[in-house]
C-alpha cells in the first residue's frame, strides 16, 4: 500500500480520514522524501545535458555592483534618519497636504471656468434681449429720442456691467470657501487613508508571523516524523522483528501454506467449496504455491481445480473482505492467539468505528480492539486515550503486517505486532501502549461472517 502511495503520489481522500495526525505527517514526510528524490535525479539529468555555450552565456552576462560605503559595506540611506532629514510623518504630512491641495486647486480652476462660461453667457443673453427691446421700441421713434435711447442703453450697459461684477465677485469668493473645504475634506481623506494603510501593515505583519510560526511548527512536526520512523525501525532491528529480512519467516509462511493444502485431501473435506456469487473469479490461482510431484494425487486434485480470486487495489464489498481473509489471511492464523488456535480476545472480526469506539467507551486508557477494515485490505486497531480514540490502519496487503504511516517495522503475525506494541509505543507523541484487550460483548459473535 505504501509503494503504492508513493508511486502514484495521492492519497485516498477516505484512507486520509481514518488515518490520525502522527501517521498522517510520517506518510506526508515519505511522500516529500519521494519528491526530494525525483527532484534530485531530474536535476541530474538536466545538468549533463547542458551545453559549453550555456556555460559561456551565463558567464557573460552582465552583473551588478552595490554603492559601498566608507566602512566598505552597502551604502544605504534610509529616509528620514539623517541629521538634516525631516521625520518621517512630517514628510507624510507635507505631502498629503499638498496633495490635497492641488486636488482642490484643480477642481476649484475647473469650477471657475464653468461659473465664468455661465456668467458671460448669462448677461450676453440679457444685453441681446435689452438691445432688441430697444430696438423694436425706441428706434422706431423720432430721431430726438434716439440719443436718449442711446443714453439708456449705455446705462443700461453699465448697470449690468456693475451686477456682472459684482456677481463675479460673490462667485470667486464663493469658489475659494469651497476650494479651502475641499481641501480639509481631502486632507482628512488621506490621512485617514494613511491610518488604514498602517492598520493593513500591523495585519499584514501579523500573519506573516503566524505563516512563519505555522511553517516553524510544520517543520518541527515533519522533523519528529523523520526520528520517530528512524527509532522505530533501530528498534524494532534490536527485537529482531523485520519479517521482511528473515529466512524463519519464510520457513514458517511455507510451513502455514503447507497446513492450508493438506486438509483438503482428507475424505472429510473432499466436497468442492461452491463460489461466493458476486465475487471477481480468475484462473491461475494467484495465491496458492505449485503443487510438487508427492501432493500431485487425486486427493489435492479439487485444491487445484477451485476458482481463485483476483484482488483489486482496494476491496469494494463485505463479500471481498470476507474472501480475502479466508483465503489469505485464516491459513496464516489472523486474529489467533500466538501459540494456539484460539482466537485472540482483542479480535473482533468485521465490525463499524462507532460498533468499536461504543465497546471502547466504558473501557480504561489503553485498552485496544483489532477490527477487519472495509477500506484497504487490512485491520484497524481502535485504542482508548484519556481523552478519546485513536485509530491506526495495519496493512497486510503483503507478507508482512505493519502499520500504515507511523512506522515500517514488519511483523510475521498479527499477533506478532500486538504484542511489540505491549512493550514499544506506537509513536512518541501519543505514548501509545496496548495494555488490555477489550472483550467481545453479546451472546453470539460471529465476527461478521468471517468464522461461519
Amino acid at each position: 500500500m505504501m509503494q503504492q502511495i508513493l508511486r502514484d503520489m495521492f492519497v485516498d481522500p477516505e484512507l486520509l480520514a481514518e488515518l490520525n495526525e502522527e501517521q498522517r505527517q510520517i506518510l506526508f514526510y515519505k511522500i516529500r522524501q519521494e519528491q526530494v528524490r525525483r527532484w534530485t535525479e531530474c536535476e541530474s539529468q538536466e545538468g549533463s545535458w547542458e551545453s559549453p555555450q550555456t556555460k559561456e552565456r551565463d558567464e557573460n552576462r552582465k552583473s551588478v555592483q552595490w554603492l559601498q560605503g566608507k566602512d566598505g559595506e552597502v551604502w544605504v540611506w534610509v529616509m528620514g534618519d539623517a541629521p538634516e532629514d525631516k521625520p518621517y510623518e512630517v514628510i507624510i504630512k507635507e505631502l498629503m497636504e499638498e496633495r490635497a491641495r492641488r486636488q482642490a486647486q484643480l477642481e476649484a480652476q475647473e469650477l471657475w471656468r464653468k461659473k465664468e462660461e455661465e456668467i458671460k453667457q448669462k448677461f450676453r443673453n440679457a444685453i441681446a434681449k435689452e438691445k432688441a427691446r430697444l430696438v423694436a421700441g425706441k428706434w422706431k421713434e423720432e430721431a430726438e429720442d434716439r440719443k436718449a435711447a442711446k443714453q439708456e442703453e449705455e446705462r443700461i450697459r453699465e448697470k449690468l456691467k456693475k451686477q456682472e461684477e459684482e456677481e463675479r465677485q460673490r462667485e470667486e469668493e464663493e469658489i475659494r470657501r469651497a476650494e479651502e473645504k475641499r481641501a480639509k475634506e481631502l486632507y482628512m481623506s488621506l490621512e485617514q487613508e494613511q491610518k488604514k494603510s498602517e492598520q493593513r501593515d500591523k495585519e499584514w505583519e501579523e500573519q506573516l508571523r503566524r505563516s512563519k510560526a505555522a511553517d516553524k511548527e510544520m517543520t518541527r512536526k515533519a522533523r519528529w516524523a523523520r526520528d520517530e520512523y528512524k527509532r522505530q525501525s533501530l528498534r524494532a532491528i534490536e527485537k529482531g522483528h523485520v519479517a521482511g529480512l528473515s529466512g524463519h519467516f519464510q520457513k514458517q509462511s511455507h510451513r502455514r501454506h503447507s497446513t492450508f493444502i493438506e486438509p483438503s485431501a482428507s475424505p472429510l473435506s473432499s466436497n468442492e467449496v461452491k463460489p461466493r456469487p458476486s465475487l471477481q473469479r480468475a484462473e491461475p490461482p494467484l495465491y496458492r504455491r505449485r503443487q510438487s510431484r508427492r501432493h500431485s494425487t487425486t486427493a489435492t486434485q479439487p485444491l487445484m481445480d477451485s476458482p481463485a480470486w483476483l484482488r483489486t487495489p482496494r476491496p469494494s464489498s463485505r463479500e471481498l473482505v470476507i474472501l480475502w481473509f479466508t483465503e489469505e489471511q485464516k491459513p496464516k492464523q489472523a486474529g489467533h492467539e500466538r501459540n494456539g488456535n484460539a482466537i485472540a480476545p482483542w479480535f473482533h472480526g468485521i465490525i463499524s468505528r462507532e460498533d468499536s469506539e461504543r465497546l471502547l467507551m466504558n473501557s480504561a486508557e489503553g485498552s485496544f480492539l483489532v477490527r477487519v477494515s472495509e477500506r484497504i485490505w487490512g485491520y484497524t486497531l481502535s485504542y482508548r486515550t484519556a481523552s478519546g480514540f485513536k485509530h491506526f490502519l495495519i496493512d497486510a496487503s503483503g507478507d508482512y503486517y505493519s502499520f500504515l504511516g507511523v512506522d515500517q517495522n514488519r511483523h510475521a503475525t498479527l499477533a506478532d505486532l500486538i504484542d511489540f506494541h505491549k512493550e514499544e509505543v506506537i509513536t512518541t507523541t501519543g505514548k501509545e501502549l496496548l495494555l488490555e484487550a477489550c472483550m467481545r460483548t453479546g451472546p453470539s459473535v460471529d465476527f461478521g461472517g468471517l468464522f461461519p
